[in-house]
């Protein structure tokens, strides 16, 4: 008897020590994420007990931080050798990391033939893929067609280019009284808007925003300032989103350009102006990209564990792939970069009668593959140079300088600084 017992307890002990070692052996992925909590806590709760359940030698943790503080966590990560194994970052963001040689590429991880072309562009720099695709936006203009029909225009006819909504925006001005719209003219927002008229910035490494014919692009913007046409609330600030979105809800914004997402806040807070609100798609730009992309990704720390990369690889296609993605896009509003996802009847065709909601997102993903997120990279003290540009655009724009002569003082601040005076 007393041997037996002593068999059975062996067993007994040889049978916990195997357990530990299993759980011992166990990889640890850790994924961060921006912003996305508590909104979605219940969606990467989900995704996250799905994996680990079918991927048992894996524990998969997501944390989420604030978007002001998750870079400082993340360079603190990298800098103690502790980095976590993937970390949500815009392409900018994931730009600037990759000349600091914070993260590495993920090329050999990642499987392409499931993301758009214009996502694994936004995401290839020096011919390597540096992040994982996400989800995205693409720009669509909201109306309110009874100030259409106030101002003579047709409502079922929406302006595709800047052009025509800055020539539309005096109309509306001059037989409504009411601000047209609110291009995004501060700091970091110029650059994009050049770049989508098929006007550099930079050439060569020089700055070259003084041309004929960015002289000609900043007086059309003159001309409608200067008409009363352009919502004057933030026109130049960094970001004036908020207040644009407030003056389309209270009637004082006749349209509005942005992404689809934006058209759940009419309908939530101003349902009487939701009522009178059309949506279109815009036009491409003479570059041939769709306005308004910026894209989510994840990248993958430099000094992660080599040993963890063919989990990491594995968990980040998962991570985005159609499923997941079409689930978070219904969810958030965005759109997704996978393929398959974006071939859902959600992306593709809406009821007849739908609303501003549903017109948003199949009218912005018609442009998916176009869709590219356009920044200043590459060049030291960008945001200086950025915010010394739009401060020469405010000066032309207002009528406080002559136009050409503000640009050339412009372009000087920033040859000086970029070394080329």
């Amino acid at each position: 008897m007393k041997t037996n017992r002593i068999a059975k307890t062996a067993l007994l002990l040889a049978g916990l020590a195997l357990c530990g070692q299993a759980q011992a052996a166990k990889q640890r992925l850790e994924f961060w994420t921006q912003s996305l909590a508590p909104k979605f806590a219940p969606y990467f709760k989900d995704v996250v007990s799905r994996y680990n359940a079918s991927n048992a030698h894996v524990e998969v943790v997501w944390v989420d931080y604030p978007w002001d503080v998750i870079r400082t966590k993340f360079t603190a990560a990298i800098a103690s050798g502790k980095p976590p194994a993937m970390a949500n970052m815009d392409v900018p963001w994931a730009y600037e990391y990759k000349q600091k040689g914070l993260i590495q590429s993920v090329d050999p991880l990642v499987d392409k033939s499931q993301y758009v072309g214009g996502a694994l562009k936004d995401v290839t720099f020096d011919g390597k893929l540096y992040a994982f695709p996400f989800y995205n936006g693409a720009n669509v203009i909201a109306y309110n067609t009874e100030l259409f029909k106030k101002a003579g225009l047709d409502p079922k006819k929406a302006p595709g280019s800047l052009t025509e909504q800055l020539n539309y925006a005096k109309i509306i001005k001059a037989k409504t009284g009411v601000a047209g719209f609110a291009p995004t003219l501060g700091p970091t927002k110029l650059e994009g808007l050049m770049a989508q008229e098929g006007l550099e910035v930079l050439k060569d490494g020089r700055a070259v925003f003084n041309s004929p014919a960015h002289v000609a692009l900043v007086n059309k913007l003159a001309d409608a300032y200067k008409a009363g046409a352009l919502l004057k609330d933030n026109l130049f600030a960094q970001d004036n989103f908020q207040v644009s979105m407030a003056a389309y809800n209270s009637g004082r914004l006749a349209m509005l350009v942005s992404v689809p997402a934006a058209m759940t806040r009419v309908r939530d807070d101003a349902p009487g102006i939701y009522k009178v609100t059309d949506v279109a798609g815009l036009q491409l730009s003479p570059t041939g990209i769709a306005s308004g992309g910026w894209q989510f990704t994840f990248v993958v720390p430099r000094n992660v564990d080599a040993k963890l990369l063919p989990e990491i690889g594995k968990f980040g296609n998962y991570l985005t792939n159609a499923e997941n993605q079409l689930a978070f896009s219904r969810f958030a509003g965005t759109l997704p970069t996978s393929k398959r996802a974006a071939q859902d009847t959600h992306f593709q065709t809406y009821p007849a009668n739908a609303g501003a909601v549903e017109k948003a997102v199949v009218a912005a993903a018609k442009n998916l593959e176009q869709t590219r997120t356009i920044y200043l990279g590459g060049v030291k003290d960008a945001e200086l140079l950025s915010t010394r540009l739009s401060a020469a655009v405010e000066q032309a724009v207002t009528g406080r300088k002559d136009t050409k002569q503000a640009l050339d003082e412009a372009v000087a601040f920033w040859n000086k600084k970029l070394g080329k005076s």
